[in-house]
């Protein structure tokens, strides 16, 4: 596969993702959201240009997330 063609097909990769994250988020608050794309495996830099945030409010509100399911714990 040359160049071209892997470029092209990560840019339909990532707009699947992106389709991918509006339906599963869809209707929920940020902080809910963060923790959907979280428990799946995305980092805070790519959870925050989904949602069009920053990554440190991603690791501030999943460090809050972590610290209340321990307090409930």
């Amino acid at each position: 596969m040359n160049d071209a063609n892997m470029q092209l097909l990560l840019e339909k990769l990532d707009a699947i993702i992106k389709l991918l994250v509006i339906d599963v988020t869809q209707g929920k608050d940020q902080t809910e959201q963060i923790r959907l794309l979280s428990h799946v495996g995305f980092q805070p830099k790519n959870i925050a240009e989904m949602l069009g945030t920053t990554a440190n409010n991603v690791s501030v509100r999943l460090s809050s997330l972590r610290k209340k399911r321990k307090a409930n714990s």
